[in-house]
Parts: structure tokens; C-alpha cells; sequence
């Protein structure tokens, strides 16, 4: 017994068991960050409000609207590990309308992300210069690979109904306003005005 005791301390104290411990722990957090985590819960609650799906595969998994009406979208995987994801805008701080989540896990709206990255919304994220920085984590790159969270936004819709058409009145005419203004640069830069 004290030989494998001795072999187990050996390999999990060694550099190499030691940087295996790192890379899962990265891996762990990085699945628990990833938007596809967040389109499956997403997916889930709209299947389950269909009445499509009957059995539990995930435990304890709802869209709740706590102080200020910010939306938080909460699962508990297994017994003792419970993911909260904050559906707020960290730019304008608002609830997220047509979310869009960075390489990094960041969920923004996608205005407020344009904006961020510098971009028009009719060039769309994926012009985004290679250098763009997150607005949150600071990590470059992350906005040509930007990911639209379309099951997410189908559940904030369906759950409250009269921001999302209020919010889409507004970003409606601010996007007929940025790409008149885009389409008038392009036609000046054209002609030589």
C-alpha cells in the first residue's frame, strides 16, 4: 500500500502531474463558460415551455428575473456544482437583446458589441480587427469568432415580451440610422467627395 501511495504522490506532485491538474482545470472552466453551454439551457427551457420534453436532463434549470428585473439563466449540474449565467449587458447594461457570445464566454448585445469592436453593423463582427480587445476580459481576438445566441434569444423573448418589442422598436431605428450613415461614407469614399 505504501508503494502506491508513494507512486501516487510521485506522479501527481510531479511537474507534469501537476500541469495535467492545470489543463483540466482550464478545460473544466472553459466547458462551463462555452455558448454552447448557455444555447443548451436555453434550448432546454424553450422545449420544455413547448411541451416538447418531459424528462429532466438537467436539474433545476430556469430564467429568473431577480433585483431590477435583471434575467439570470441557472442550472445545477450533478449535486454540488450550480452554473448562474448573468444575462445582462456589461456595456449597456441592460438585459441582452440579440445576444451574441465572444470567443471568450462574454455575452453582450450585438450592437453594444459592434460598437466595442469598432464596426459598423452591416460590415458585422467578423471585419473586427484581429487586435480588438473583449470589453470584460481584455483577451484579443475574440470578436471575428463571435457566436449569435439564437435559442437565448428566442427564450427572452418568449419571456418578456413587452421589453423585447419595446427594445426592437429602438434597434431598428438605430440600425437604419448606422447604415444610412455606413452606406453614405461608402458612396462618398466612392466618388471621391
Amino acid at each position: 500500500m505504501r508503494k502506491i501511495t508513494k507512486k501516487y504522490d510521485k506522479k501527481c506532485c510531479s511537474k507534469q502531474g501537476q500541469s495535467f491538474r492545470t489543463e483540466a482545470r482550464r478545460l473544466h472552466i472553459e466547458i462551463l463558460e462555452s455558448p454552447w453551454l448557455h444555447e443548451l439551457m436555453a434550448l432546454y427551457i424553450n422545449l420544455r415551455w413547448n411541451n416538447t420534453v418531459s424528462m429532466e436532463l438537467l436539474v433545476d434549470l430556469s430564467l429568473t428575473f431577480g433585483d431590477e428585473d435583471k434575467p439570470t439563466l441557472s442550472c445545477s449540474l450533478l449535486d454540488s456544482l450550480r452554473v448562474d449565467i448573468d444575462l445582462t449587458c456589461s456595456i449597456c447594461l441592460d438585459t441582452v437583446f440579440d445576444a451574441v457570445s465572444l470567443s471568450c464566454g462574454h455575452i453582450f448585445c450585438y450592437m453594444c458589441c459592434s460598437a466595442a469592436a469598432s464596426v459598423t453593423v452591416v460590415d458585422g463582427l467578423e471585419s473586427a480587427d484581429p487586435g480588438s480587445k473583449c470589453p470584460i476580459c481584455r483577451r484579443a481576438g475574440v470578436f471575428p469568432n463571435a457566436l449569435r445566441l439564437n435559442q437565448l434569444n428566442i427564450l427572452l423573448r418568449n419571456s418578456c415580451p413587452e421589453y423585447w418589442e419595446k427594445r426592437m422598436q429602438t434597434e431598428r431605428v438605430e440600425r437604419v440610422r448606422l447604415a444610412r450613415e455606413h452606406w453614405e461614407r461608402q458612396c462618398r469614399a466612392f466618388t471621391g467627395i
